[in-house]
């Protein structure tokens, strides 16, 4: 005889057999995340062998012997065995209890929520079973369920379909509030995530512009939670744009010392005999180019004359700033800029140091032997 909404079984208390043992709990220490994710996904999630599981199917499907009478929407029933669903739940176990009216037979309504939804959820509380269609059919009604009557495995077996397989820009609008309601933090925030990065498609479906109507201070929250995500985006780029500058001021500063000390490919002491061969520095070309140009530039001397020879006196003066020694420094005019800080203003002297320290802070582990190692700005 089948479990089903139309027919109501005998009880009959004679020939009944003994249900299974309920399936060991199995610890799950040691394992790895993702087998415990690969686990939670599968169609039975019983640690029991399968013909454990089958025969508490069979019980359930059968519903010989059952003692409780489960009231659903549409006036549908559901059969089902006091002592498996009390020990599954303990919330369903206190709705027995309360029902008073016939000892031998209690009855229970889990209203709110579609016949089969309940039907698979009191599968479940038997076997830790599921049909795959059913979990995507159900998912959204199993996670209020598991929620309200208190079933953690369930819940989990919800929280990772949605993460891995059901969860989209068109229900995360109302994942998103489910989990909130539910208690699924670890679910909120991947459904935050997901309204945090593809923004402008949430905004337009439909559950979006229902919570807009229904929970008006949540659409708040996430608009803020957006500008706030926005700004610390423009935030990281710019300091990564910042560092990207830094680096290749500390590059040049390198640059300069191996074309003044060692030489290059037509600057220095020692040119190389291939000039299209690479010297291990990236910025030796663009300085070499500046270094010529600065040479025969007629406007170099000129204040604002020419912003090329500009650029090389700021590069010659932030060169002085971190080098060593400037008596042994070849390059020009080093000494000649570390005296020239001596009459700098304070407003200039700190906005330099702070330079410097931002350029250093960049160097490579352990640094370079002709540089600074460390500098201290006061503002």
């Amino acid at each position: 005889m089948e479990n089903i909404n139309t027919y109501s079984p005998e009880c009959s208390p004679v020939n009944v057999s003994l249900p299974p043992p309920p399936p060991p709990v199995k610890s799950n220490c040691g394992t790895k995340l993702k087998k415990s994710t690969d686990m939670l996904l599968q169609k039975c999630n019983s640690f029991a062998s399968k013909a454990t599981r089958d025969s508490w199917d069979r019980m359930f499907d059968e519903a010989r012997g059952a003692d409780v009478l489960i009231h659903t929407d549409d006036n549908g029933l559901i059969y089902a065995h006091s002592n498996v669903i009390g020990m599954a739940s303990d919330v369903i176990r206190g709705m027995m209890k309360q029902d008073k009216k016939k000892p031998h037979r209690k009855s229970i309504s889990i209203l709110g929520v579609p016949h089969d939804a309940v039907r698979v959820f009191i599968r479940f509380l038997y076997s830790s079973c599921y049909e795959k269609q059913d979990m995507e059919d159900f998912a959204i009604h199993l996670l209020v369920l598991s929620h309200v009557y208190v079933v953690p495995h369930l819940k989990r077996v919800c929280e990772s379909h949605y993460e891995n397989t059901l969860l989209n820009k068109e229900n995360v609008i109302d994942v998103f509030q489910l989990a909130l309601l539910c208690d699924a933090p670890r679910l909120a925030l991947l459904c935050h995530r997901m309204i945090l990065n593809s923004f402008e498609e949430v905004s337009t479906s439909e559950g979006w512009q229902a919570m807009k109507q229904s929970h008006p201070s949540l659409q708040k929250e996430l608009l803020r939670s957006v500008s706030y995500e926005l700004n610390n985006l423009k935030q990281k780029s710019r300091k990564q744009k910042e560092i990207q500058t830094y680096t290749q001021l500390y590059d040049a500063m390198e640059a300069f010392v191996h074309i003044c000390r060692d030489g290059c490919r037509e600057i220095g002491p020692t040119k190389i005999e291939n000039p299209h061969a690479s010297c291990g520095f990236q910025a030796c070309d663009g300085l070499e180019q500046l270094l010529k140009h600065m040479a025969g530039c007629k406007l170099r001397s000129i204040p604002g004359g020419c912003s090329r020879c500009k650029r090389m006196w700021q590069l010659l003066e932030l060169h002085s700033r971190i080098c060593v020694d400037s008596e042994q420094c070849r390059v020009p005019l080093c000494s000649d800029f570390k005296e020239r800080m001596k009459k700098q203003s304070r407003k200039d002297e700190k906005r330099w140091k702070l330079l410097v320290k931002n350029v250093l802070s960049t160097k490579r582990i352990g640094g370079s032997p002709y540089f600074l190692q460390a500098i201290d700005v006061t503002l």
